[in-house]
């Protein structure tokens, strides 16, 4: 009886260690698991619309999930892609499921794939129809595939996890990177400015995206591309360049005294518009600046220039970042503390 007994307290342990195994994993990293690609990558999309990880998949949506898994359509647009490395990554540490490292793994080894020989990245990879073969700045996409592989490198954010194989081609990666950011920065007149938010994969010149995303310098994009280059240790006098270059051109750039606000509005869809109004207390940028003249423009889902955000369509308007303060932290503290290390 009594060794009956010890059998049975024994199972109970081992089924009870099992049962915590199976309950110590993470519902959103799960999921994930799930939307990886066979290639690395992942998309951004569900039956589209944008993927809810805390969402619970029924088998018939997992069913679908899983035949998904050679698609092409993986990206890094909307932060697809780096936050599931970084979110599983995380969770490794947390949990320590093999698979988890495994995901994170293979999502770096997309990136590194995905890179083009001239150091840029496409929004999407392998699909390279229509603008998704552009390198992308847009919604600081590039930018964030660079943080992912410095995090490899210096081994910090639970990126310390990864293959030691993925630390020198990471290194090698940021290098060409940063290389395309500076062969990038438009040169207006013999000056440099700051960057476009596409740019074709091959030319390198400026490209348009979607029918409201027109050629032009970048109020936005340029922030994270800027407060990049200023992580880098032992910066080169071409990034330093680049750097105070494009402070100059976000300090020549600022609207000062205008607000960018919703104000109530009857009978629109959303019973509100938002439009540009006086501020003494304010000072702003636009998403878009043209090149020539570095005048603030929008434009709506007809591709035609106007100068003034009322003059286009209520959906665009209200649905774009068309200002924002974006520059704001970097020119005022930012900036002036990588200035102080390294002028």
């Amino acid at each position: 009886m009594v060794k009956l007994n010890k059998v049975f307290i024994g199972f109970s342990i081992v089924f009870m260690l099992l049962n915590q195994a199976v309950v110590a994993q993470d519902a959103v990293a799960d999921n994930m698991l799930l939307f990886q690609r066979s290639y690395g990558g992942w998309p951004k999309h569900f039956h589209e619309k944008a993927i809810n990880y805390k969402h619970t998949f029924s088998d018939a949506e997992k069913a679908v999930i899983a035949s998904n898994i050679d698609k092409n359509d993986a990206t890094i647009d909307n932060g697809a892609t780096t936050k599931e490395i970084w979110f599983l990554a995380k969770m490794y540490k947390q949990y320590h499921n093999t698979k988890y490292l495994t995901a994170v793994e293979n999502g770096v080894r997309y990136l590194l794939k995905a890179q083009n020989k001239n150091g840029g990245w496409p929004q999407y990879f392998p699909d390279a129809s229509l603008y998704r073969s552009e390198i992308t700045y847009n919604d600081n996409a590039m930018i964030n595939v660079l943080k992912v592989l410095q995090d490899v490198t210096l081994k910090r954010n639970d990126l310390d996890i990864v293959d030691a194989s993925l630390l020198a081609p990471s290194k090698a990666a940021i290098e060409k990177g940063i290389d395309c950011i500076l062969k990038t920065q438009v040169r207006v007149k013999g000056k440099l400015t700051v960057w476009c938010a596409q740019y074709n994969a091959t030319s390198l010149k400026p490209a348009k995206a979607r029918a409201f995303e027109l050629i032009a310098l970048s109020g936005s994009e340029s922030v994270g591309i800027v407060e990049f280059l200023m992580q880098q240790s032992n910066p080169s006098q071409a990034i330093k360049e680049a750097v105070n270059n494009a402070v100059a051109w976000f300090n020549a750039s600022k609207i000062v005294g205008y607000n960018f606000v919703d104000t109530p509005a009857p009978g629109t869809p959303k019973g509100k518009d938002r439009i540009l109004v006086r501020d003494t207390t304010s000072t702003i940028w636009a998403r878009f600046y043209d090149i020539e003249t570095n005048e603030p423009f929008f434009s709506g889902r007809d591709s035609q220039k106007k100068k003034d955000v009322k003059d286009i369509e209520y959906e665009r308007r209200n649905g774009y970042a068309w200002y924002g303060t974006w520059p704001a932290q970097l020119l005022a503290k930012k900036y002036p503390s990588w200035v102080s290390k390294n002028q």
